[in-house]
């Protein structure tokens, strides 16, 4: 009897191997990616004896087609890495020391709860704030649980708009209901306009579809203050200066109409406002563009015609030029260039853009009524919100799942800061040790995604895949609604919609009333793993849409920032090894050499004395790193690059680039923060030996 239970907590942990004279018990499982990534991958995970020994993509997948990129492709290294959490741990050093000691799941829970029943009776629910984003973008993990408790107990709450909702804004005012093509459809464009998204790292798996509509002799243009790793393998690019979107877009109307590309009868019948954006766009002749965006005139006159005329012609863009201060502007301005043509009247043409809205249509997941939170702030002012002396109540406790605010959020030093306050309760659910919850007063072991059940959505595409959980959680691990239920209970809330489970939200979900889930239903996923949308094969998202025209109106780029500060800095996502945050503590993950590394244009270089090689310090009134400098013909002169998603640890001020990025939002505190609206001085301090 002790050896069966000591086998089957070996099993249950994940550590248990089988006896040489026992033949193992073999199983798959199927699954997808749960990542900040468009591409959703559908994958199967083979077990043997209770242990996941293996992973692998779909072959049948219509989008993913057995593919698993290289963040994923070990994931199965980071489930089992020595240095997963394992069990919940109490602080009992100074924050950020990362002193913690084991405690039981029973303690953790009850001194949550005693914590927050004591900070709730001095200073309201208000005073503890939820944080978290897409660390899972699983529908079931990422937070209806979560949403619902908190609604319930009355706490603030975040605007979660680090991050793609300025994109739905803008998007949003020309379109009204922002769908865009299904990326599929690419396949039949003639042209194709990649407009601030490097597609070969972000988003590798729509590569096929362009490059199967190159083979039909469609044109590809990539347009990027960077010349990127997708710049490299399309048939134009241009090089637009940082934040000159909305210039461009101007020049481009100016030429069609001039040259007489347009459609007046599409024009009258089918858009609103078209007499005010024409005025706008008056004065912005190919020579006037070329002054302010850097694209040379015969460029602006070429790229107009080649749009306007080799249809169908799609604009496809992400999240990239979003990140500015008129980021809303830049993407109202791109959203109308296929409106203005007529775009959307062909397949292949239009706006390919994020596919969420499809997901939030379907599944409903704003429908569900809840109370409004208390106060809410947007989620890139999270160093303001802690370190302000003068709100009433102040923030006492934090709850941190799905999220690393201490590397994800701009303006880090005062994140960073907020963090450090012993009088400030946090509450951290992570997998791994990170820099956020270096600062915790309590860590809660979090299940990977093949240890929970999940309904996974990809916003680059449009299948649903049910996640099953092919492991039991190893360690003492468990999921974010696991937890969720745990402290419910702990405080007595007794909403039975708390302890729902995880099969019984995905039912639910499933058995909306929505004309694209016909035929997609819990028994389908477990016996496939995967299916499509209930759509028509030639499927257009706006056959009967009028479109928002209107003025638009350039926003002048400085020269300089009013400290002085004279390069513009860029934080991209260059890895194809680690996403966001997530796997760039693992050596096997990093690049060549493993180090983040400021990218400099040789003309900035040579005027500061800095060759590839140089340590070089990155500053401006925020902070300041050192870093290794590589002289770059990707950039152009007055534009900066470091990478994004770097831990602390990678640079010697024990900061990343974050430190420095600019934490400005929207007047109103929605939409996203201004990361790319960020100058730095950059000094050399000695060449690298």
């Amino acid at each position: 009897m002790v050896a069966w239970l000591v086998s089957a907590w070996a099993r249950r942990s994940g550590s248990w191997t089988p006896q040489h004279d026992e033949a193992p018990v073999t199983h798959t499982i199927t699954g997808a990616c749960h990542h900040d990534c468009p591409d959703a991958c559908a994958w199967t995970v083979t077990v043997e004896d209770g242990r996941a020994v293996q992973l692998r993509g779909v072959g049948d997948h219509p989008f993913t087609a057995g593919e698993l990129c290289p963040k994923v492709n070990r994931l199965l290294e980071r489930v089992y890495d020595p240095a997963r959490l394992l069990h919940p741990l109490k602080r009992v050093g100074p924050k950020g020391t990362g002193e913690f000691v084991p405690i039981s799941w029973d303690d953790a829970i009850a001194e949550i709860a005693d914590r927050w029943r004591s900070i709730i009776s001095d200073d309201g629910p208000a005073a503890i704030l939820p944080y978290s984003f897409d660390g899972t973008q699983g529908i079931i993990q990422k937070g209806i649980l979560a949403r619902r408790f908190f609604a319930a107990l009355g706490t603030s709450d975040i605007h979660r708009h680090l991050c793609g909702v300025t994109a739905w804004q803008g998007a949003a005012a020309v379109c009204g209901t922002p769908f865009g093509i299904d990326p599929e459809d690419l396949r039949h464009s003639r042209t194709i306009l990649l407009w601030g998204t490097n597609t070969l790292i972000t988003n590798r798996h729509l590569w096929p579809f362009i490059d199967e509509a190159r083979a039909a002799g469609a044109t590809v243009v990539v347009i990027d203050p960077v010349r990127t790793t997708t710049a490299d393998r399309v048939d134009q690019f241009v090089q637009i200066r940082p934040g000159t979107d909305v210039a461009l877009v101007l020049g481009l109307i100016h030429v069609l109409d001039r040259i007489g590309l347009l459609d007046a009868e599409w024009l009258a019948s089918r858009t609103s406002g078209w007499d005010d954006l024409l005025g706008s766009a008056a004065p912005w002749t190919p020579a006037s563009t070329e002054s302010v965006t850097g694209v040379p005139a015969e460029t602006v006159e070429w790229l107009a015609t080649t749009f306007a005329t080799r249809r169908p012609a799609a604009v496809r863009s992400l999240v990239g030029p979003e990140h500015r201060e008129h980021g809303f502007e830049i993407m109202r301005a791109i959203a109308m260039l296929p409106a203005v043509t007529g775009a959307w009247r062909e397949r292949g043409g239009g706006l390919a853009r994020s596919t969420q809205v499809w997901w939030e249509e379907a599944f409903g997941l704003d429908d569900e009524e809840l109370a409004a939170p208390a106060r809410s702030f947007n989620m890139a002012r999270l160093g303001e919100i802690l370190t302000d002396e003068s709100l009433a109540p102040p923030i006492r406790s934090l709850f941190v799942h799905n999220s690393n605010p201490a590397v994800i959020a701009p303006d880090q030093g005062r994140v960073i800061d907020g963090l450090s306050r012993e009088d400030l309760f946090t509450v951290v659910s992570e997998q791994f040790m990170t820099d956020t919850a270096r600062y915790a007063d309590i860590v809660l072991p979090a299940t990977s995604q093949i240890e929970q059940l999940e309904l996974s959505p990809g916003w680059g595409h449009l299948y649903v895949s049910l996640n099953q959980p092919a492991i039991d959680p190893v360690g003492e691990s468990r999921s974010n609604n696991d937890v969720i239920r745990a402290v419910a209970t702990a405080l007595e809330l007794d909403d039975p919609s708390l302890q729902e489970t995880d099969e019984s939200l995905i039912r639910s979900l499933l058995d909306r009333d929505h004309r694209w889930l016909d035929g997609i239903t819990w028994d389908r996923l477990v016996a496939n793993g995967w299916a499509r949308f209930t759509l028509p094969d030639h499927h257009l998202p706006h056959e009967a849409t009028v479109f928002r025209l209107g003025p638009l109106e350039h926003v002048a780029v400085a020269s300089v920032d009013p400290a002085g500060h004279p390069l513009q800095l860029i934080s991209l996502k260059q890895h194809t090894k680690f996403l966001n945050t997530n796997y760039a503590q693992f050596e096997r993950h990093r690049p060549t050499p493993p180090e983040p590394r400021l990218e400099i244009d040789p003309t900035d270089a040579t005027d500061r004395g800095i060759e590839t090689g140089t340590l070089v310090r990155v500053h401006n009134e925020r902070g300041a790193i050192t870093l290794t400098a590589t002289v770059s013909s990707r950039l152009q002169p007055g534009l900066v690059s470091i990478p994004f998603g770097w831990w602390h640890q990678a640079v010697p001020e024990g900061r990343s680039v974050n430190v420095l990025t600019n934490p400005a939002v929207p007047d109103d505190d929605t939409g996203s923060a201004a990361f790319h609206d960020t100058w730095v001085e950059v000094t050399p301090l000695a060449p690298s030996p």
